[in-house]
């Protein structure tokens, strides 16, 4: 039999990501699958359970292989029953995702939220590596996170833990999240909101601008468009990046000042503007953070991109293994 592997799944609005990672956290296989939202999603079990079946006898490899299966989900999570409280692109309502996927694979499954099973990733194997005490924030079309303190993640008495995205920003005159609030740092800093902003100055102003073209034209605006023309140069980019720097940075601080963690690490499609991105944020955060909480954190750009959700995942099933293997309570 060799090795046994561990199962990674990150299930998307769109995509389910899925690996089979040893338990020194190497991928083996990685694929992928499309997301069945038919009939509120109710497929997407027997659709992960039967490619996992089909991905074996492909590697012509036993399902005793597998150790177990730890996925990553959207929306607040039951930790404990491993059911989806809501999930709106997927459909879900009171989803008992753990329940049917043990029921379709035989094997033991761990359900958390997404953004906390990429933040695990991220410490296990990505730029949180070494780190117990850490933030992980993804920038994406909304803005996801987790907080590990000494290597646990928190989920707070009723799941909401770590929910980074919902941390009013502007008090008065923000625009409305998709959560019912005014003012989250989801409607400023995602990809969406970046864009949002950029087109507020294009239609509130006349400075030229190397995206005002863009916008006329009904062109697609993207926040990755934004940071290429701010590195260019352009002023009305680079004033829309230096205000996600400084609500971004506000809100951060004032996460770390009450967790003082090692590492921040800000992952998610906007993270790939790289240091367009870190620079500014890094002033602003230095500009907010007390003294004391700046000398222990390093604030960094994920590594480990889309295999974030998977790899965290796996760490999932191989820490509660450990844990029933050590009779200690599991805790994740």
């Amino acid at each position: 039999m060799g090795e046994k592997w561990l199962v990674g799944v990150d299930i998307g609005g769109t995509t389910i990501k899925m690996a089979f990672i040893n338990q020194n956290g190497k991928i083996i296989y990685k694929w992928g699958i499309l997301s069945n939202i038919n009939e509120k999603g109710k497929h997407i079990p027997t659709d992960i359970a039967k490619s996992i079946d089909q991905t074996l006898d492909e590697l012509g490899q036993e399902k005793q292989k597998l150790m177990g299966i730890g996925v990553g989900a959207p929306g607040p999570v039951n930790v404990g029953t491993g059911s989806i409280d809501v999930a709106i692109n997927l459909g879900w309502e009171n989803f008992p995702l753990r329940e049917l996927l043990e029921i379709e694979t035989s094997l033991p499954v761990i359900v958390d939220n997404d953004a906390n099973v990429a933040a695990i990733g991220e410490m296990w194997k990505g730029a949180g590596k070494g780190a117990k005490d850490l933030l992980c924030v993804t920038l994406g079309t909304g803005v996801g996170g987790g907080i590990i303190a000494n290597g646990e993640i928190v989920h707070g008495i009723n799941g909401a833990g770590g929910e980074i995205g919902h941390i009013t920003s502007i008090v008065d005159g923000g625009v409305r999240c998709n959560c019912g609030k005014t003012g989250c740092i989801e409607t400023i800093a995602s990809a969406t909101g970046i864009v949002r902003l950029m087109i507020e100055e294009l239609s509130s102003t006349h400075t030229p601008s190397k995206l005002r073209d863009f916008y006329d034209e009904h062109q697609k605006l993207s926040s990755e468009l934004v940071f290429k023309v701010a590195n260019e140069g352009d002023e009305l980019a680079n004033k829309v990046i230096e205000k996600v720097a400084l609500y971004l940075g506000l809100a951060l601080a004032h996460l770390a000042n009450g967790l003082n963690p090692e590492k921040i690490i800000i992952g998610g499609g906007v993270s790939k503007a790289g240091d367009a991105l870190l620079v500014p944020l890094k002033e602003q955060f230095i500009r907010f953070a007390f003294p004391r909480v700046l000398q222990g954190v390093e604030l960094a750009i994920a590594t480990l991109g889309n295999d974030a959700g998977i790899m965290g995942g796996a760490w999932l099933v191989k820490k509660r293994l450990l844990n029933k293997h050590e009779n200690k309570p599991l805790h994740v």
